[in-house]
């Protein structure tokens, strides 16, 4: 096995226990910040303890409205037919009439801006036919998004022993959310909506900041306290936040507009290398090239805060030396980086090009010359 230490430059950067130091702490009872394109956690507290969700369940029903819309099962101009059941379901409401025909697109304003509970079960029948069969598919979905300590009972948060999520696996749901509905996401930004003469603002306090929020979703009941799924984009960056447990509409609104900015505006993603560039050069036997490139079959990108200083350490470890032939892009190498405070993490290189293997007399010469200086060595 080969290991070889790769100096690096020394950029700004301190480690996530020193990033919360300088953050202090937070009122919140839970909270997760992760940096969108690199998913690096930047502050976490009690993120994967299972927690009640209230109206930030709201957002996995409409990943499922947004599912259904992208794969042609609906239009934003199909009409769902109000029932009895949604029509007295209390708790916000978007204040839909008994027996109305809605459009999709209206419910869907109606559950994104006024949070209603009622357009929720609207969407939720229309979909599914039933509320309960609704969750069983929520669950399905959350089950494939890699949301691993969340459960649903209904389609709007409403207080359930089993209904429940953790900071995480909601920062998980609204990564997937911007990522796989982009045109659908814009909804979120929207600041008020009227419907039936009754005009509501968005409940998301991050709207009113200017601090680079375009979503996503608040959430209160009595035993979560006040909970908000926040993202936003400064410079081109995007950060997801999710914080729960907070004690009034003003600490949410203080709070989660600190953090979010707090995030945006302290850490940066920096290229430590860049597709296809040499990382390090293997030794190679039995090939018409004595040594072969490692590249990354993609950019490398780390999100570092802007203040404090300290090395990052990196070693390239590979069974050597390699035994040709080899192709341009086979998995060779493994690239291993530390960050002072973090666990090492690994990344697979590969050969930068193709190594052929050495004809049948060059190649029995090439052996032996390996089997003597092996016999020499001692080995």
């Amino acid at each position: 096995m080969r290991l070889i230490f790769i100096c690096l430059l020394v950029f700004l950067i301190c480690s996530p226990a020193q990033a919360q130091d300088s953050l202090a702490t937070t009122p919140a009872r839970e909270a997760y910040i992760v940096d969108f394109a690199t998913g690096q956690v930047l502050f976490a507290k009690n993120a994967t303890e299972k927690m009640p969700t209230s109206s930030m369940s709201k957002v996995m029903t409409m990943y499922m409205v947004f599912e259904a819309l992208k794969e042609g099962k609906i239009t934003l101009d199909t009409e769902f037919t109000v029932s009895e059941r949604a029509w007295s379901m209390q708790g916000s409401k978007m204040f839909v009439e008994l027996g109305a025909k809605i459009k999709v697109e209206d419910l869907v304003r109606g559950v994104i801006i006024q949070s209603g509970n009622d357009a929720t079960i609207v969407l939720a029948e229309g979909l599914a036919g039933s509320e309960s069969a609704f969750a069983l598919a929520m669950n399905k979905k959350a089950e494939s998004l890699g949301m691993k300590n969340s459960h649903f009972v209904n389609a709007s948060g409403w207080p359930d022993p089993e209904h429940y999520s953790t900071a995480e696996d909601l920062a998980i749901l609204a990564k997937a959310m911007i990522t796989n509905f982009p045109d659908y996401y814009k909804y979120y930004a929207e600041k008020e909506f009227t419907y039936h003469n009754i005009k509501q603002g968005n409940r998301n306090p991050l709207l009113y900041k200017n601090i680079g929020a375009d979503g996503v979703k608040t959430g209160h009941a009595e035993e979560a306290g006040y909970g908000l799924i926040g993202s936003g984009v400064m410079d081109g960056r995007r950060v997801i936040m999710v914080v729960n447990g907070l004690a009034s509409m003003q600490e949410r609104a203080d709070e989660s507009s600190r953090l979010l900015e707090w995030a945006l505006r302290s850490f940066e993603n920096v290229k430590l290398f860049s597709q296809d560039q040499t990382v390090e050069t293997a030794d190679v036997v039995m090939g018409t090239a004595r040594t072969v490139p490692l590249v990354f079959g993609q950019d490398l990108i780390f999100t570092l805060p802007r203040l404090g200083r300290d090395d990052i350490s990196a070693r390239v470890v590979y069974n050597g030396p390699l035994v040709a032939p080899l192709t341009k892009g086979q998995e060779v190498a493994t690239l291993f980086i530390t960050l002072p405070g973090m666990p090492e993490k690994s990344y697979p290189l590969m050969a930068g090009a193709d190594v052929p293997k050495l004809g049948f007399f060059k190649g029995l010469l090439e052996k032996l010359h390996l089997f003597v200086e092996h016999t020499l060595s001692g080995k």
